[in-house]
């Protein structure tokens, strides 16, 4: 039986009497429980301040921020950015159901960030949600968040840290 020549770069694996097949490529270890930080914001500023200067764009741009930075720290959770983003932008189309999930799911998102930090979770998408409809649902959630960044002391945003779970 012949091989195929690995002077190409990929690496070849024999299973079980069947033609080689390309070796699965695995991520190194460390890379595999870390990622990066993520940026700690002044609740009051994320919920109140921001928001009425910039009359109410930094809202979007929290909401945007937040779902990238979650998918930065922890690759297992979804890069929703885009999505998050748009269904803010175009929900009235879905009689604004479309952003509450997503609202919701963001809840459940950051109980996932605070698990993978080895933290109790503690935030809720239920409770996001009942604090959103009385305005205070940023608030919350940046609550939430920055317990997260919290465990890893001084360490600036961006900076590699490692994951506990």
């Amino acid at each position: 039986m012949s091989y195929p020549q690995q002077g190409q770069g990929q690496q070849y694996q024999q299973q079980g009497g069947h033609a080689p097949v390309p070796a699965q490529q695995q991520a190194p270890a460390a890379a595999a429980g870390a990622g990066y930080n993520m940026k700690r914001r002044n609740p009051a500023g994320a919920w109140l301040g921001l928001p009425m200067i910039t009359f109410g764009i930094y809202g979007l741009v929290w909401f945007f921020k937040v779902h990238t930075e979650l998918h930065q720290y922890d690759r297992r959770i979804d890069d929703a950015a885009t999505n998050a983003l748009l269904s803010m932008l175009f929900g009235g189309i879905t009689l604004g159901i479309w952003p509450l999930i997503m609202w919701v799911k963001l809840g459940g998102r950051i109980a996932e960030a605070q698990r993978a930090a080895g933290l109790q979770p503690s935030c809720s998408g239920g409770m996001g949600f009942l604090l959103g409809i009385f305005g205070f649902g940023v608030l919350y959630y940046q609550l939430q968040l920055n317990k997260v960044i919290d465990r890893y002391g001084d360490t600036p945003a961006g900076q590699q840290v490692s994951l506990a779970a």
